[in-house]
């Protein structure tokens, strides 16, 4: 596996998981699976709709108990008998899809401190953790006693990631978070996130959609495909399977598309480009 250097924080360790086991609808989402997460890695989790990257997410931290298999964290198997869950939540938090569809506090302030209270923080620690984590995210200060209801869709998403981030988590996942925002704000909340992982330390597992979000931020990505993860590596490794991810529903990210056609029609390109930055280069180079 890609990055198997650095020190693991989290295993996966040959997890099986069924819905509905006795009922008609019985579906197993993930079948023998294995997966890392590293320390200060950023992991792009993609798949098709069904392939059992949310299932594998509340694995993670605990929400969904695998069947068989069993997770690990700082080496210790989360399921002895013993072990702390709610810490283990506290570490490795979780950003739903649309997380402002769960905010209800009546200012930002008092929504980003519930989560460090929750967790055991005193009154003032809570509102050092928030107010850091406030400013992390990039919310000016008026917002500060703003009800988190009057703010932009964008600026809501920024509250619900500096929640999870107010309780300290040494691991973020975060389910397309950039899920029904127009293209300045995606752009801005992915850099955002990068901005995160780079200042704090943070690991990262984002589950994205976007091939372009993944290629230009993962250190690694993860493809998983009906219950299980087909592949595990660097991301040009991964997109030049883009002929296979195209059968499973996906896709490479579109600069790929480009410089293959201009490789076929005979412009001595790499191939592997994928993202914009990097395909100027590539054509700046060829015609200069």
């Amino acid at each position: 596996m890609a990055g198997d250097k650095k020190k693991i924080k989290l295993i996966a360790d040959h997890i099986s998981f069924e819905y509905d086991k006795s009922g008609a609808n019985r579906h197993k989402a993930l079948d023998d699976v294995s997966f890392v997460v590293n320390e200060g890695e950023f992991v792009g989790l993609i798949g098709h709709t069904g392939s059992g990257k949310s299932t594998l997410m509340q694995q993670l931290n605990a929400l969904l108990k695998p069947d068989k298999g069993t997770i690990y964290y700082d080496g210790l198997d989360i399921y002895e008998k013993g072990y702390d869950r709610k810490e283990l939540r506290r570490r490795v938090g979780l950003v739903f899809q649309y997380p402002e569809h769960q905010l209800f506090e009546d200012t930002v302030f008092n929504e980003v401190c519930f989560g460090p209270k929750n967790f055991g923080m005193d009154k003032k620690q809570s509102e050092l953790s928030a107010y850091a984590a406030i400013k992390k995210v990039g919310l000016p200060d008026e917002c500060f006693y703003h009800s988190p209801f009057d703010l932009s869709g964008g600026q809501k998403r920024r509250v619900a990631i500096a929640s999870v981030l107010a309780v300290k988590p040494e691991i973020l996942i975060m389910d397309e978070p950039t899920a029904g925002l127009d293209p300045k704000g995606r752009e801005e909340l992915m850099e955002m996130i990068l901005s995160l992982k780079e200042s704090e330390g943070l690991s990262i597992v984002l589950v994205s959609h976007s091939m372009e979000d993944v290629a230009k931020l993962a250190d690694r990505i993860v493809v998983m495909d009906k219950g299980h993860i087909v592949y595990d590596d660097e991301p040009k490794k991964v997109f030049a399977h883009y002929k296979e991810l195209e059968e499973m529903g996906l896709a490479a990210p579109e600069m790929m598309y480009v410089m293959q056609e201009l490789k076929a029609a005979g412009f001595n390109v790499r191939t592997d480009v994928t993202d914009i930055e990097e395909a100027k280069e590539e054509i700046l180079r060829i015609v200069t």
